[in-house]
Protein backbone atom coordinates (compact mmCIF):
# COMPACT_ATOMS: atom_id res chain seq x y z
CA UNK A 1 0.00 0.00 0.00
CA UNK A 2 1.34 3.49 -0.90
CA UNK A 3 2.70 5.31 2.19
CA UNK A 4 0.27 8.25 1.95
CA UNK A 5 -2.70 5.91 1.56
CA UNK A 6 -1.46 3.80 4.46
CA UNK A 7 -1.21 6.89 6.67
CA UNK A 8 -4.71 8.04 5.71
CA UNK A 9 -6.12 4.57 6.27
CA UNK A 10 -4.33 4.19 9.62
CA UNK A 11 -5.74 7.50 10.82
CA UNK A 12 -9.21 6.46 9.70
CA UNK A 13 -8.94 3.15 11.60
CA UNK A 14 -7.55 4.78 14.76
CA UNK A 15 -10.38 7.32 14.86
CA UNK A 16 -13.07 4.68 14.50
CA UNK A 17 -11.42 2.42 17.05
CA UNK A 18 -11.50 5.31 19.53
CA UNK A 19 -15.20 5.88 18.84
CA UNK A 20 -16.00 2.19 19.37
CA UNK A 21 -13.97 2.00 22.59
CA UNK A 22 -15.67 5.11 23.97
CA UNK A 23 -19.11 3.71 23.14
CA UNK A 24 -18.29 0.35 24.74
CA UNK A 25 -16.98 1.98 27.93
CA UNK A 26 -20.19 3.95 28.24
CA UNK A 27 -22.50 1.05 27.42
CA UNK A 28 -21.08 -1.66 29.69
CA UNK A 29 -21.42 -1.89 33.49
CA UNK A 30 -18.42 -0.47 35.38
CA UNK A 31 -16.00 -2.60 37.40
CA UNK A 32 -17.75 -1.30 40.53
CA UNK A 33 -21.08 -2.85 39.48
CA UNK A 34 -22.05 -6.00 41.39
CA UNK A 35 -20.89 -8.69 40.90
CA UNK A 36 -17.61 -6.82 40.60
CA UNK A 37 -15.50 -9.88 39.75
CA UNK A 38 -17.65 -10.62 36.72
CA UNK A 39 -17.59 -7.06 35.43
CA UNK A 40 -13.84 -6.82 35.98
CA UNK A 41 -13.43 -9.99 33.89
CA UNK A 42 -15.67 -8.63 31.14
CA UNK A 43 -13.79 -5.35 30.90
CA UNK A 44 -10.42 -7.09 31.21
CA UNK A 45 -11.13 -9.13 28.08
CA UNK A 46 -13.00 -6.46 26.17
CA UNK A 47 -10.36 -3.77 26.63
CA UNK A 48 -7.28 -5.96 26.30
CA UNK A 49 -6.18 -4.23 23.10
CA UNK A 50 -8.25 -5.83 20.35
CA UNK A 51 -8.07 -4.56 16.76
CA UNK A 52 -11.86 -3.91 16.68
CA UNK A 53 -11.93 -5.40 13.17
CA UNK A 54 -15.60 -6.33 13.19
CA UNK A 55 -17.04 -3.10 14.57
CA UNK A 56 -14.84 -1.04 12.24
CA UNK A 57 -16.04 -3.10 9.27
CA UNK A 58 -19.58 -2.47 10.48
CA UNK A 59 -19.00 1.28 10.54
CA UNK A 60 -17.24 1.18 7.17
CA UNK A 61 -20.17 -0.66 5.59
CA UNK A 62 -22.55 1.95 6.97
CA UNK A 63 -20.41 4.72 5.47
CA UNK A 64 -20.21 2.90 2.14
CA UNK A 65 -24.00 2.57 1.87
CA UNK A 66 -25.14 5.82 3.48
CA UNK A 67 -26.81 8.58 1.48
CA UNK A 68 -27.81 10.85 4.37
CA UNK A 69 -27.56 11.34 8.12
CA UNK A 70 -24.75 10.17 10.41
CA UNK A 71 -23.79 6.60 9.47
CA UNK A 72 -21.39 6.19 12.40
CA UNK A 73 -24.11 7.06 14.91
CA UNK A 74 -26.61 4.78 13.17
CA UNK A 75 -24.23 1.79 13.12
CA UNK A 76 -22.66 2.19 16.57
CA UNK A 77 -25.14 -0.02 18.51
CA UNK A 78 -24.43 -2.82 16.03
CA UNK A 79 -20.69 -2.18 16.20
CA UNK A 80 -20.65 -2.46 19.99
CA UNK A 81 -22.83 -5.57 19.93
CA UNK A 82 -20.44 -7.22 17.45
CA UNK A 83 -17.37 -6.61 19.60
CA UNK A 84 -19.10 -8.09 22.65
CA UNK A 85 -20.16 -11.10 20.61
CA UNK A 86 -16.64 -11.57 19.25
CA UNK A 87 -14.99 -11.21 22.66
CA UNK A 88 -17.34 -13.81 24.13
CA UNK A 89 -16.24 -16.24 21.42
CA UNK A 90 -12.57 -15.58 22.21
CA UNK A 91 -12.99 -16.12 25.95
CA UNK A 92 -14.71 -19.45 25.37
CA UNK A 93 -12.33 -20.44 22.57
CA UNK A 94 -9.36 -20.00 24.94
CA UNK A 95 -10.81 -22.27 27.65
CA UNK A 96 -8.97 -25.48 28.63
CA UNK A 97 -11.78 -27.58 27.16
CA UNK A 98 -11.43 -25.77 23.80
CA UNK A 99 -8.08 -24.41 22.53
CA UNK A 100 -6.50 -24.16 26.00
CA UNK A 101 -4.67 -20.89 25.35
CA UNK A 102 -2.82 -18.90 27.99
CA UNK A 103 -2.32 -15.68 26.02
CA UNK A 104 -4.75 -13.41 24.17
CA UNK A 105 -4.06 -9.90 22.80
CA UNK A 106 -0.69 -9.97 24.58
CA UNK A 107 -2.18 -10.64 28.01
CA UNK A 108 -3.01 -13.77 30.05
CA UNK A 109 -6.34 -15.20 28.97
CA UNK A 110 -9.46 -14.53 31.01
CA UNK A 111 -9.58 -17.94 32.69
CA UNK A 112 -5.93 -17.65 33.77
CA UNK A 113 -6.67 -14.37 35.56
CA UNK A 114 -10.18 -14.93 36.91
CA UNK A 115 -10.61 -18.71 36.91
CA UNK A 116 -12.47 -20.94 34.50
CA UNK A 117 -15.91 -20.46 36.05
CA UNK A 118 -15.83 -16.66 35.94
CA UNK A 119 -14.42 -16.77 32.39
CA UNK A 120 -17.33 -18.91 31.22
CA UNK A 121 -19.81 -16.57 32.88
CA UNK A 122 -18.06 -13.48 31.47
CA UNK A 123 -18.44 -14.99 28.00
CA UNK A 124 -22.09 -15.78 28.70
CA UNK A 125 -22.71 -12.21 29.87
CA UNK A 126 -21.04 -10.74 26.79
CA UNK A 127 -23.11 -12.97 24.50
CA UNK A 128 -26.42 -12.02 26.09
CA UNK A 129 -25.28 -8.41 26.48
CA UNK A 130 -24.55 -8.20 22.77
CA UNK A 131 -28.26 -8.68 22.02
CA UNK A 132 -29.17 -6.05 24.61
CA UNK A 133 -26.84 -3.59 22.86
CA UNK A 134 -28.19 -4.50 19.44
CA UNK A 135 -31.72 -3.77 20.69
CA UNK A 136 -30.71 -0.08 20.77
CA UNK A 137 -30.35 0.04 16.98
CA UNK A 138 -32.75 2.40 15.23
CA UNK A 139 -34.90 0.41 12.75
CA UNK A 140 -34.98 1.60 9.15
CA UNK A 141 -37.68 1.43 6.47
CA UNK A 142 -36.35 -1.85 5.10
CA UNK A 143 -35.10 -3.43 8.32
CA UNK A 144 -37.15 -3.67 11.52
CA UNK A 145 -35.38 -4.54 14.77
CA UNK A 146 -36.34 -8.22 14.52
CA UNK A 147 -34.29 -8.52 11.31
CA UNK A 148 -31.16 -7.22 13.07
CA UNK A 149 -31.69 -9.65 15.95
CA UNK A 150 -32.38 -12.60 13.65
CA UNK A 151 -29.26 -11.87 11.56
CA UNK A 152 -27.02 -11.90 14.63
CA UNK A 153 -28.66 -14.92 16.23
CA UNK A 154 -28.20 -16.94 13.04
CA UNK A 155 -24.57 -15.91 12.53
CA UNK A 156 -23.72 -16.75 16.16
CA UNK A 157 -25.72 -19.97 16.26
CA UNK A 158 -25.42 -23.67 15.64
CA UNK A 159 -25.20 -23.42 11.86
CA UNK A 160 -22.53 -20.70 11.67
CA UNK A 161 -20.09 -19.61 14.41
CA UNK A 162 -20.74 -22.52 16.75
CA UNK A 163 -20.82 -24.95 13.81
CA UNK A 164 -17.33 -23.74 12.89
CA UNK A 165 -16.13 -24.22 16.47
CA UNK A 166 -17.51 -27.76 16.57
CA UNK A 167 -15.99 -28.67 13.20
CA UNK A 168 -12.66 -27.19 14.31
CA UNK A 169 -12.60 -29.33 17.45
CA UNK A 170 -13.64 -32.49 15.63
CA UNK A 171 -11.01 -31.98 12.90
CA UNK A 172 -8.05 -32.02 15.30
CA UNK A 173 -5.62 -34.85 14.56
CA UNK A 174 -7.46 -36.01 11.44
CA UNK A 175 -6.75 -35.88 7.73
CA UNK A 176 -8.56 -33.01 6.03
CA UNK A 177 -9.71 -31.92 2.63
CA UNK A 178 -9.74 -28.28 1.60
CA UNK A 179 -13.54 -28.41 1.64
CA UNK A 180 -13.41 -29.35 5.34
CA UNK A 181 -11.14 -26.40 6.12
CA UNK A 182 -13.26 -24.04 4.05
CA UNK A 183 -16.35 -25.15 6.00
CA UNK A 184 -14.63 -24.27 9.29
CA UNK A 185 -13.32 -20.89 8.12
CA UNK A 186 -16.60 -19.84 6.51
CA UNK A 187 -18.40 -20.36 9.79
CA UNK A 188 -15.84 -19.71 12.50
CA UNK A 189 -14.48 -16.52 10.93
CA UNK A 190 -16.33 -15.34 7.81
CA UNK A 191 -19.81 -15.56 9.38
CA UNK A 192 -19.13 -12.74 11.86
CA UNK A 193 -17.31 -10.65 9.25
CA UNK A 194 -20.30 -10.95 6.91
CA UNK A 195 -22.62 -10.15 9.83
CA UNK A 196 -20.57 -7.05 10.66
CA UNK A 197 -20.89 -5.72 7.13
CA UNK A 198 -24.58 -6.54 6.84
CA UNK A 199 -25.57 -4.97 10.17
CA UNK A 200 -23.66 -1.81 9.30
CA UNK A 201 -25.34 -1.58 5.91
CA UNK A 202 -28.77 -2.37 7.33
CA UNK A 203 -28.40 0.41 9.89
CA UNK A 204 -28.42 2.97 7.03
CA UNK A 205 -31.22 1.25 5.10
CA UNK A 206 -29.02 -0.34 2.41
CA UNK A 207 -30.64 -1.85 -0.64
CA UNK A 208 -30.78 -5.62 -1.15
CA UNK A 209 -28.19 -5.25 -3.92
CA UNK A 210 -25.81 -3.46 -1.57
CA UNK A 211 -26.31 -6.20 1.03
CA UNK A 212 -25.57 -8.89 -1.54
CA UNK A 213 -22.39 -7.05 -2.57
CA UNK A 214 -21.17 -6.78 1.01
CA UNK A 215 -22.04 -10.42 1.69
CA UNK A 216 -19.86 -11.53 -1.23
CA UNK A 217 -17.10 -9.19 -0.09
CA UNK A 218 -17.28 -10.51 3.48
CA UNK A 219 -17.22 -14.17 2.46
CA UNK A 220 -13.98 -13.72 0.51
CA UNK A 221 -12.46 -11.34 3.07
CA UNK A 222 -13.25 -13.71 5.95
CA UNK A 223 -11.53 -16.61 4.23
CA UNK A 224 -8.47 -14.49 3.36
CA UNK A 225 -8.29 -13.16 6.92
CA UNK A 226 -8.31 -16.63 8.47
CA UNK A 227 -5.73 -18.00 6.02
CA UNK A 228 -3.36 -15.15 6.92
CA UNK A 229 -4.08 -15.78 10.61
CA UNK A 230 -3.08 -19.41 10.17
CA UNK A 231 0.06 -18.45 8.23
CA UNK A 232 1.10 -16.04 11.00
CA UNK A 233 0.63 -18.81 13.56
CA UNK A 234 3.32 -20.74 11.69
CA UNK A 235 5.69 -17.89 10.80
CA UNK A 236 5.50 -15.38 13.67
CA UNK A 237 6.59 -15.53 17.30
CA UNK A 238 4.43 -15.44 20.41
CA UNK A 239 5.69 -11.91 21.13
CA UNK A 240 4.85 -10.67 17.64
CA UNK A 241 1.33 -12.10 17.68
CA UNK A 242 0.37 -11.28 21.25
CA UNK A 243 -1.00 -14.81 21.52
CA UNK A 244 0.32 -18.36 21.42
CA UNK A 245 2.10 -19.25 18.18
CA UNK A 246 2.59 -22.69 16.66
CA UNK A 247 -0.47 -24.00 18.48
CA UNK A 248 -2.21 -25.03 15.25
CA UNK A 249 0.61 -27.44 14.43
CA UNK A 250 0.76 -28.77 18.00
CA UNK A 251 -3.00 -29.35 18.08
CA UNK A 252 -2.97 -30.70 14.50
CA UNK A 253 -5.55 -28.11 13.48
CA UNK A 254 -7.21 -28.04 10.08
CA UNK A 255 -5.59 -25.07 8.29
CA UNK A 256 -4.64 -24.08 4.74
CA UNK A 257 -0.89 -23.95 5.53
CA UNK A 258 -1.07 -27.46 7.00
CA UNK A 259 -2.60 -28.86 3.81
CA UNK A 260 -0.92 -26.87 1.03
CA UNK A 261 2.06 -25.20 2.67
CA UNK A 262 2.68 -21.52 3.40
CA UNK A 263 3.47 -20.26 -0.16
CA UNK A 264 0.34 -21.80 -1.68
CA UNK A 265 -1.78 -20.67 1.26
CA UNK A 266 -0.52 -17.10 0.77
CA UNK A 267 -1.49 -17.31 -2.91
CA UNK A 268 -4.97 -18.42 -1.90
CA UNK A 269 -5.25 -15.50 0.52
CA UNK A 270 -4.24 -13.11 -2.27
CA UNK A 271 -6.80 -14.72 -4.58
CA UNK A 272 -9.58 -14.30 -2.01
CA UNK A 273 -8.53 -10.69 -1.31
CA UNK A 274 -8.72 -9.83 -5.01
CA UNK A 275 -12.10 -11.56 -5.17
CA UNK A 276 -13.27 -9.46 -2.21
CA UNK A 277 -12.14 -6.20 -3.81
CA UNK A 278 -13.77 -7.08 -7.13
CA UNK A 279 -17.05 -7.63 -5.31
CA UNK A 280 -16.99 -4.01 -4.13
CA UNK A 281 -16.88 -2.41 -7.60
CA UNK A 282 -20.60 -1.71 -7.70
CA UNK A 283 -20.37 0.43 -4.55
CA UNK A 284 -17.99 2.87 -6.22
CA UNK A 285 -15.81 5.39 -4.38
CA UNK A 286 -17.76 5.07 -1.13
CA UNK A 287 -16.22 1.62 -0.67
CA UNK A 288 -12.63 2.91 -0.89
CA UNK A 289 -11.87 2.27 2.77
CA UNK A 290 -13.26 -1.25 2.58
CA UNK A 291 -10.90 -1.94 -0.34
CA UNK A 292 -7.97 -0.60 1.67
CA UNK A 293 -9.11 -2.74 4.59
CA UNK A 294 -8.92 -5.89 2.47
CA UNK A 295 -5.41 -5.04 1.29
CA UNK A 296 -4.22 -4.13 4.79
CA UNK A 297 -5.50 -7.41 6.23
CA UNK A 298 -3.61 -9.34 3.55
CA UNK A 299 -0.35 -7.52 4.35
CA UNK A 300 -0.62 -7.62 8.15
CA UNK A 301 2.07 -9.21 10.31
CA UNK A 302 0.05 -9.82 13.48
Amino acid sequence: MHSSLRYSFSSWVIERRKLVNAALREALPSVKTQPTTLHRAIRYSLFAGGKRLRPILCLAAAEACSSKGDPLKSAMPSACALECLHTYSLIHDDLPSMDNDDLRRGKPTCHHVFGEGIAILAGDALLTGSFELLAHVKPTKRYPLQVFLKEMAHAAGSQQLIAGQVADLEAEGKKWKLSDISFIHQRKTAALIILSLRLGAMSVNATSRQLDTLTSFGAALGLAYQIIDDILDVTQSREQLGKSSGKDITAQKATYPAVMGVPAALQEAEKQTNKAMMALKSLGKQAAMLELFARELLERTK
